[in-house]
This record gives C-alpha cells, sequence and structure tokens, in this order.
C-alpha cells in the first residue's frame, strides 16, 4: 500500500472509535496521526507540533458543539483541510460547510463510511491531487518587486495551457493560459508568489502580451497539426482603462496571421463592479475583433446581474467553490442550474470550474451542463506538454 506523506490530526470524543480510524490511518500508509479528544487538545497540540495535512473529526451522534470546534480550528489556523465524519442532519452539514469556508478553512468531504480503509485512504489521497511539478507545498512567501521584475527580464515566467472540456464527449472546447514562474532554484512557483507584485506594480500588461506571445505561438502549432484551439487569457478589469490596449492584441493577431475568434478573454466579476465606464469601449472593441468574453468565478462575489445585461460578455465560467459537495447539497444544485438557465436565457455558454470527481462529472451532466474544468480533465501543463497531449488523445480517439 502507497505511502501517504500526511500529517493527519484526529478529534473525537468517543475513544475507542477514534482509536479504530487512528488504527486504520496508520495502516493506510499515513506518515503521522495525532489523536485528540476534545479542541482544547487540539488547539495545544497545534501549537506544540505544528500544522497538520488533515484534520478528520469523528463526531458522535447528536453533538452540537460543532460550531466551537470549527472555531477553534480556524483560530488554530494550522489544521489543513477539514473532514467531518458523522450523523450530520443535511441542513447542519451545509452550515458546517459554510462556516469552515468564513473561516477560510477547506471542507475536503464527508469521509462516509470509515470501516472500509481504502475509501478512507482515496479520500486522503484527494488532498495530494496537486500538479507534481509546483513547489506549492512550500509556504508560500510574496516575492519581491525585484525578484519579479527580474523574473520577467529574464523570461522565467511561463505560460501553462489547462484544457477545457466537453463533458460529456471528453473533447477539447479550448485552453486557458495561467502563469508560472520556472525559478532558477525554488522550482515551479504558483501565481500566489508573483501575481500580487504584478498587479500592485504595473506589470499586468507585460505579463498579458508575454502570454499572448506564447499562447499564439502555440495556437499556430495546433492548427498547423489540424486542431483549433481557442486560447482564454485572464485579463483585470484595470487594463481596459489603457486606450492602446485593444490595439497592441489586434496587431499582434495580425502579426501571427490569426483571427480574434481564436481568443478569449475571461474578467473576474469583483473586478468588473469596480470598472469605469471607459471599460465597456475596451470590450466593445474585443468583441467587435471577433474575441470572447468571459466572466471568470462568477458567484465568487456579489454578483451584479445589472452589470452581466450591460457588458457585451458571451461566457459565464462558475466559480468552482459551487462543485464541491454537489451531490450532498441541494443549494449548489440550485446555484448551478440557476445559472446555467441564465445562461441560456442570455445567450451565454456555461463552464463550471473546479470538477474533481467523476461523480460531479455525472451530477453536472444531469444538470445540463456540457462544459467544464479541473483536475478530473486535465491539469494546468506546459505548452510542449499539452502538444504531446493532444496527440495522445487523438491517438485514443482514433483506437476507439
Amino acid at each position: 500500500m502507497p505511502m501517504l506523506p500526511l500529517r493527519v490530526l484526529v478529534i473525537g470524543d468517543n475513544a475507542s472509535r477514534t482509536l479504530r480510524v487512528a488504527n486504520r490511518l496508520r495502516q493506510g500508509g499515513c506518515r503521522e496521526v495525532l489523536v485528540v479528544a476534545d479542541d482544547r487538545q487540539a488547539f495545544a497540540d497545534l501549537e506544540q507540533f505544528g500544522p497538520v495535512d488533515v484534520t478528520l473529526c469523528v463526531l458522535s451522534q447528536g453533538r452540537q458543539d460543532v460550531p466551537g470546534l470549527l472555531q477553534t480550528l480556524g483560530r488554530a489556523g494550522q489544521g489543513g483541510a477539514i473532514i467531518i465524519s458523522g450523523a450530520l442532519a443535511a441542513d447542519a452539514g451545509s452550515v458546517a460547510g459554510q462556516l469552515i469556508s468564513l473561516l477560510g478553512m477547506a471542507l475536503q468531504d464527508d469521509a462516509g463510511k470509515l470501516s472500509q480503509p481504502q475509501a478512507l485512504q482515496l479520500l486522503l489521497a484527494r488532498h495530494l491531487n496537486e500538479p507534481d511539478n509546483e513547489a506549492d507545498t512550500l509556504p508560500v512567501v510574496p516575492a519581491s518587486e525585484e525578484e519579479v521584475r527580474q523574473a520577467l527580464a529574464d523570461h522565467q515566467l511561463h505560460t501553462y495551457f489547462q484544457p477545457k472540456f466537453n463533458l460529456q464527449t471528453g473533447d477539447v472546447c479550448s485552453i486557458e493560459a495561467l502563469a508560472r514562474w520556472h525559478h532558477p532554484f525554488k522550482g515551479v512557483l504558483p501565481p500566489s508568489v508573483f501575481m500580487p507584485v504584478i498587479e500592485r506594480c504595473g506589470l499586468l500588461d507585460e505579463l498579458l502580451f508575454l502570454q499572448l506571445e506564447q499562447g499564439l505561438r502555440l495556437q499556430r502549432q495546433t492548427l498547423d497539426q489540424g486542431v483549433a484551439l481557442n486560447v482564454a487569457f485572464n485579463l483585470h478589469a484595470g487594463q481596459l482603462v489603457n486606450p492602446l490596449l485593444t490595439g497592441r492584441i489586434q496587431a499582434l493577431l495580425a502579426a501571427h496571421g490569426l483571427p480574434g475568434s481564436g481568443l478569449t478573454f475571461e474578467l473576474t466579476e469583483t473586478g468588473l463592479l469596480e470598472a469605469p465606464a471607459i471599460s465597456l469601449e475596451s470590450l466593445v472593441r474585443l468583441r467587435m475583433m471577433g474575441c470572447s468574453l468571459s466572466i471568470d468565478d462568477f458567484g465568487a462575489g456579489f454578483s451584479s446581474l445589472q452589470r452581466l445585461c450591460q457588458l457585451p460578455f458571451n461566457e459565464i465560467k462558475l466559480d468552482g467553490e459551487f462543485v464541491r459537495g454537489l451531490r450532498h447539497e441541494p443549494r449548489r444544485r440550485a446555484v448551478i442550474s440557476s445559472t446555467l438557465a441564465l445562461g441560456e436565457a442570455l445567450g451565454m455558454s456555461v463552464v463550471v470550474e473546479g470538477i474533481e470527481t467523476e461523480e460531479q462529472r455525472t451530477v453536472l451532466l444531469e444538470l445540463g451542463c456540457t462544459q467544464g474544468q479541473g483536475y478530473l480533465c486535465a491539469r494546468p501543463m506546459s505548452a510542449a506538454s499539452l502538444l504531446n497531449w493532444l496527440d495522445l488523445q487523438r491517438g485514443i480517439e482514433a483506437s476507439g
């Protein structure tokens, strides 16, 4: 049985049941398992021994102090992903999930049948389902302005690509461009290390055109192989006030001999709420060039349906938060169904983010969703890896 390099904290007020669960975790290959009886001991152990990767709450029937337990873990700030196992009512489970989110933690799932060691091991293994080539297991330490500027000058910022899929057929609909820092000593660093500096120091346009250059080059390669791929790029609402932006994009498209219809620009919902009226002109120009416009992380902030009607968008990307716990939380299903209906009424396609399991894909198909993005489909990858991956996909389709 493979070793899971995880530190797990098990909290339970039934000593014998808690110890059985802890033994199953050890038998399942967990590196270290801590066992505590209550939230006070949990806080003390986290303070003494440091953070854990996963906290497993083994709750007794009718336990009433779940909010206090979760607040303790949130105050400690070292509990990692939270797994709740116990006889919580559906509404109580939903409230617990909301509280965990408000406390800045992540609810991984309900552990279900703890009597099945393999099921529990798979649940814990999901915590490790991160890109293998990214150094995101290290603490996120924001880089300095000097380091980021040097990284741009030395061409250390690379563009990775994550496909969007047709959930029914598995066909690739398009790809999204994502930034990664190939640090000479620290490996591949995630955007959380450098994007705050990029935004604060006015380097967003420089990063965008670096990504556009790499993305259009890849698009030309795939076209030469007979595959037309739409490429999506993240655009900050503040960039829209630059009157030269759309002209530069048009010139770059002309230099590569590619149409604007091959590009999508994704803007976050919260940024749109703050965008001045002048931004509308840039959005209209992009649409007139044939580019698609997508509202990213839809539902993550306070939605403005009025803005949705005012601005010329033709795609909604629903935030992945609504996919978690989809099977057991009717409210999340209702939000997704409503967004799909809204998209259809407005003539906008809907892409659901954060799809990680086959069960989620099945439920989304039942709800009428056809496009999605997430680790179940594919992870972000370099341009070279994407080309090889596309070749492999075509080979599988041909053999089928």
